[in-house]
This record gives C-alpha cells, structure tokens and sequence, in this order.
C-alpha cells in the first residue's frame, strides 16, 4: 500500500460539481492498493499515518501525530501512484491492485482509521474527483508499507 499525504489547513474533494468530503486542519491522504499488498498492509498503514508525529506542539516543533491533536483525515483512492515510469514517458499501472481488490482496501483503510478514532471524510473510488488543499507547512509524505 502506498500513501502521499498532506498536512493541510482544508482540503475538499469535488465530484460531479458537489463537494463529497471537506476538512479543516488535518492530513490529505491520497491511498493506493498494490497488487504486492498482503491482509495486514491496510492496518499497517493506518496505525504509521495516525501516529505519524507531524503536527506543532506548543513549542512549535513537529511532535504529536493525527491521534494526539484529534484532527481529520480526508481519504482519496489514488491509483496513479502505482505509476511506473521507469520504461519511457507513459506511466505503467500494472503494480496497482485491480479494481475490486482496490475499492476493498480503500473501504478497509478507511474503517483502519475510523477503528484508532481518527475522524475521516472521503473521495468516492473510481469517481472523477477535483481535489482541492491548501498544504500547510508544507509538509508531504511519501510512505509505502
């Protein structure tokens, strides 16, 4: 399972002009199911993100994490970040999950979260989405588990 997430101040996500999830302070985290993932890579992932300690204490230092501070997460299923572009300019898919796989872990990530109390709003999978943030810091993380 692969993630790039973002701190953000708000995010949304826009489907068919309708905003279907918006947040206020909190993480972007854009979500892709690998063909490679094995039952407990969703679980794995959600327990790193939620204690990821990215967020300013009072000292203004990152060290507390999603958990800590109670702020919201916004999921997004994002296949393309299986891209492979290592064999010329046309990016390659073929390491993401297949589509059925995908929609489940997407579904299980997102009850991972909800299960370690982290509040979440959502994309909807396979839909064309318009996703709106303001990145805060900035702070972007690459994970993979």
């Amino acid at each position: 399972m692969r993630a790039l997430i973002q701190r953000v101040t708000d995010a949304s996500v826009t489907v068919d002009g309708q905003i279907i999830g918006e947040i206020g302070p909190g993480l972007l985290i854009l979500i892709c199911a690998m063909d490679s993932d094995d039952d407990g890579a969703s679980a794995r992932m959600a327990a790193k993100i939620s204690k990821l300690r990215i967020f300013a204490d009072d000292a203004g230092k990152m060290n507390l994490s999603l958990a800590d501070t109670h702020k919201t997460a916004l999921i997004v299923s994002q296949f393309t970040l299986a891209g492979d572009t290592s064999r010329g300019n046309r990016p390659g898919f073929s390491a993401a999950a297949a589509p059925d796989v995908a929609r489940a872990a997407y579904e299980t990530f997102i009850a991972d979260m909800n299960a370690l109390g982290i509040a979440t709003q959502t994309g909807r999978f396979g839909a064309d989405m318009a996703v709106r943030l303001t990145n805060d810091g900035p702070v972007t993380l690459w994970l993979e588990v």
